[in-house]
């Protein structure tokens, strides 16, 4: 009966998911996978009056907390967790129509999010846009040899949101011309130069880098 210990009473209403299917003490049915102790005495749902309630697994916060407010009445359910000696909240049981509600409530709450990001996405695509110009008028102010359609695609690549590149770094950001030169560089470097075939073939970074460097300048 070790898995049979009572729950501690901080959870509030608590049924148990039992480790072994038990008979409810009162009414004999079983066995029972959800029961509740009384006095020690294992009790079926019917018994106690839950039997009407639905149970919701764990995963979802937001459902789960929406669902307990809609629902006049609902219980913690837990099982015992014999390698940590401790009892484990696995969902909880609510009345059927609280459940509806909260998924309502929920699934509102979603399209609203998805509204959000795709504006969200809209203003960052619209905020990179502008700044992968600004990246490349300061690559052309700097070089003004350069191409504009090699400016533009220099400072794209340098610039992609979440890629780590000298355009996201700080240096980058502010557009300093030691960001922009490095970025420049960079691609000189691989589409100007041998540097990559070195690489491949085994040559350490920074010979490869002294060996191209004249080619760069």
């Amino acid at each position: 009966m070790a898995a049979l210990a009572t729950p501690p009473a901080r959870m509030g209403l608590v049924v148990i998911q039992a480790l072994r299917k038990k008979h409810c003490g009162e009414c004999r049915r079983g066995p029972v996978a959800l029961l509740v102790l009384e006095d020690g005495v294992p009790r079926c749902l019917d018994c106690v009056d839950l039997g009407h309630l639905v149970f919701l697994p764990r995963g979802d916060t937001a459902l789960t907390r929406r669902s307990r407010e809609e629902s006049a009445l609902s219980a913690v359910v837990v099982r015992f967790n014999r390698r940590k000696g401790r009892y484990e909240r696995q969902g909880v049981l609510v009345e059927e129509e609280a459940l509806a509600r909260a998924e309502e409530r929920c699934l509102a709450d979603a399209e609203v999010r998805r509204r959000r990001r795709i504006r969200d996405a809209g203003r960052r695509a619209e905020e990179d846009a502008r700044f992968t110009d600004a990246f490349a008028a300061e690559i052309l102010r700097l070089f003004p040899g350069c191409p504009t359609e090699r400016a533009r695609a220099v400072a794209a690549h340098a610039s992609v949101r979440g890629s780590g590149r000298v355009g996201r770094s700080a240096a980058g950001r502010t557009l300093s011309e030691v960001a922009v030169t490095s970025a420049v560089i960079a691609s000189v470097r691989h589409l100007e130069t041998p540097y990559d075939q070195l690489l491949m073939s085994g040559v350490p970074r920074h010979e490869a880098r002294r060996r191209i460097a004249g080619v760069v300048e």
